[in-house]
């Protein structure tokens, strides 16, 4: 059977995060709210790094595309949200929900890839110092800068690509709020156990995998810095401390959503309410709030301006 033939279904329904129009309002207050204070903050995060001279080290290279991919994948969700609750029909189309899924996935995935270079900074920083400005020079800051955004897009196109095979003939509502493999496979009209399966391990274990492996890399960075008796310690040691709870930001509801079997669990809506709206803004301002020369440098650009 074709797949053009078999996907009838045109327009998904989504059922939202909650049915009760109070909590509705409520969390469109918080989110309005939120975006306005953190979304300028990101932002001034990237102008920061961009503008300020001091800033010119991979650590921060890497810091402001962790921010701009913050900022992009916050944008993939929450607006449509926002219209959502204002809305007595939530709808989307079967295409803008395969694209929805899509950048969810490729700036999800590019930015758990982009953690990972940032371990790998941080190792060759502490550990190998003498070969840091060797090994972690601008061509390879920028290489690996585009391998991260391929990697991303190499495992969202296999999400959508397996997605695409399904045959979707109703009923046509998404039990979420918007538009993810876990939902979107319940839908299909075929029996969906070898797409679970792949799913899991294109998504789940490899999360997974990245989480354990960041985890051990910065118990070696950690190790290594308490053997060591050189200056810095507590600045290395502050930067592996934020980096890893960005890690578990990052990891533990995608961990949650995506290693175990595609079953509804009662919380998976507010931990993908966290995980897709709320935390990803958070990561570069936490970051920022730990870092003592991005302060320095925000407060420098804020009074120049200011004083303009």
């Amino acid at each position: 059977m074709e797949i053009k033939n078999s996907t009838v279904v045109t327009e998904f329904i989504l059922l939202g995060l909650t049915q009760s129009r109070n909590i509705q309002l409520l969390v469109f207050m918080f989110i309005l709210i939120f975006y306005l204070i953190i979304l300028p903050g990101n932002f001034l995060i990237i102008l920061t790094i961009r503008s300020d001279p001091g800033l010119t080290a991979p650590l921060y290279f890497f810091l402001g595309n962790l921010a701009f991919l913050d900022a992009s994948y916050s944008f993939i969700v929450a607006p449509r949200m926002l219209v959502d609750f204002l809305s007595e029909k939530k709808v989307i189309s079967y295409r803008a929900c395969i694209a929805q899924l899509f950048f969810l996935h490729f700036l999800g995935g590019g930015e758990g890839l982009l953690l990972v270079v940032m371990a790998f900074d941080r190792y060759i920083a502490i550990c190998r110092p003498l070969h840091y400005s060797t090994v972690m020079n601008p061509r390879a800051c920028y290489a690996l800068l585009l391998a991260l955004w391929l990697g991303g897009f190499v495992h969202s196109i296999i999400q959508v690509a397996l997605i695409l095979r399904l045959p979707f003939c109703g009923p046509n509502q998404l039990d979420n709020f918007f538009c993810d493999v876990p939902q979107v496979i319940k839908l299909a009209c075929t029996d969906t156990f070898v797409v679970e399966l792949l799913m899991v391990f294109n998504s789940g274990l490899l999360t997974l995998l990245c989480f354990l492996g960041l985890l051990s890399s910065y118990a070696v960075i950690i190790c290594h810095v308490h053997r060591s008796f050189s200056g810095g310690k507590n600045k290395a040691l502050s930067t592996c401390t934020t980096h890893i709870i960005i890690i578990f930001i990052m990891f533990g509801p995608a961990i949650f959503i995506y290693t175990r079997p595609f079953r509804a669990l009662p919380v998976d809506k507010v931990v993908s309410f966290f995980h897709t709206v709320i935390l990803p803004l958070l990561n570069p301002v936490i970051y920022t709030l730990r870092n003592q020369e991005v302060k320095c440098a925000l407060r420098r650009l804020l009074s120049r301006h200011v004083v303009c």
